[in-house]
């Protein structure tokens, strides 16, 4: 498939095709955005998951993504982390975790269809299929390009959480708002009048009579948490900043409109599923490919920019964007003409 996909029909979450119940690996070094990308594709096959954690250090982790798996981890060899019999389905994220999807599809040849999440920067043949954003310039035969990044909240899943909804959430007065917070990242800063900026926005949903669900990161800055808890002081919003189970899909999933912040594009692409209004708050800075993202989602309809101060909550709508099954059905489609390719030749 060459250049970038259109998710907006893919909807299910829940398909289950010729994979389903295929082995799979997931090969992680433990960052969780990474895990999730590769788990919204594997949960859209139907895949049995087996977690394969890497911690490579000294030279063999600075050489990654380019270098081999250091020797002394003897991929391939009997009674190692990654020995036969090989999985139907690889998949991984992050710069370090190439080295081990490369030395995978060479012991593993055709048996293993690998897939590598991102681009690592390196040739198109440490992989049987790319999956990139469509911001990202990478493309190719072997690369699938989607607007959102995969992630594991399907439509499904967050029917499911709407069905049993948790009673702290439910008894929030509509409309339901949850706001996502990231943080200070390389390209955006929360100076003070930023985290003024949008403690006043909050503030204002609370005055609205909006019933709220906020969520922060580990990238939020303490002062940026301070400032959020005195704008919702006494309004009754459910805040989670880390401590306890994290609600963050029952969030999603019984959100009437989602304020986002920009410095994250998996949370914007994630709010997305939900069909909801989402609103984007720009923190200071910036770059080309957030600003090309976010573009991308206003002209289809997705966001619109936050207010400094809201007087109305919006009531729009839109196809849902979920782009796990389509790297899914990508997936499937390449690995069922491997199939018939290899039974031709038996």
């Amino acid at each position: 498939m060459n250049g970038p996909a259109d998710t907006s029909d893919a909807m299910d979450g829940h398909a289950k095709g010729p994979l389903a119940g295929a082995s799979a690996w997931i090969v992680s070094d433990g960052k969780a955005g990474h895990e999730a990308l590769c788990l919204g594709v594997a949960e859209a096959l139907g895949l049995a998951v087996t977690w394969k954690r890497i911690a490579p250090s000294g030279i063999w982790r600075t050489l990654a993504p380019w270098g081999p798996v250091a020797p002394r981890e003897r991929f391939g060899a009997p009674g190692t982390p990654f020995a036969p019999p090989w999985p139907a389905v690889a998949l991984a994220a992050g710069r370090t975790t190439t080295p081990y999807i490369r030395a995978l599809k060479k012991e593993a040849g055709l048996k293993t269809f690998t897939v590598v999440m991102m681009d690592p920067r390196t040739g198109p043949g440490t992989a049987d299929l790319f999956w990139v954003p469509e911001h990202d310039k990478r493309r190719g035969p072997n690369v699938i390009a989607t607007l959102t990044a995969p992630h594991p909240f399907s439509p499904a899943r967050l029917a499911e959480i709407r069905a049993r909804p948790d009673p702290a959430i439910a008894a929030l007065p509509a409309p339901r708002v949850a706001v996502l917070v990231g943080g200070p990242n390389e390209r955006y800063a929360y100076p003070e009048p930023v985290v003024e900026r949008l403690a006043r926005a909050v503030r204002s949903l609370a005055a609205l009579g909006a019933g709220l669900m906020i969520t922060v990161s580990r990238r939020t800055p303490p002062p940026l948490v301070v400032a959020l808890e005195a704008a919702v002081a006494g309004s009754g919003a459910i805040f989670w900043k880390g401590e306890g189970p994290n609600p963050y899909a029952a969030f999603l999933a019984h959100a009437d409109a989602v304020l986002v912040t920009a410095d994250s594009t998996n949370m914007a692409g994630e709010a997305a599923v939900t069909g909801k209004p989402i609103y984007v708050f720009e923190p200071e800075g910036g770059a080309d490919k957030f600003r090309a993202f976010h573009a991308a989602l206003r002209e289809r309809g997705v966001t619109r920019p936050a207010p400094d101060t809201f007087t109305e909550i919006g009531t729009w709508s839109y196809r849902p964007l979920y782009a796990a099954t389509a790297v899914a059905d990508e997936i499937a489609l390449r690995w069922q003409r491997r199939r018939a390719m290899l039974s031709g030749l038996t």
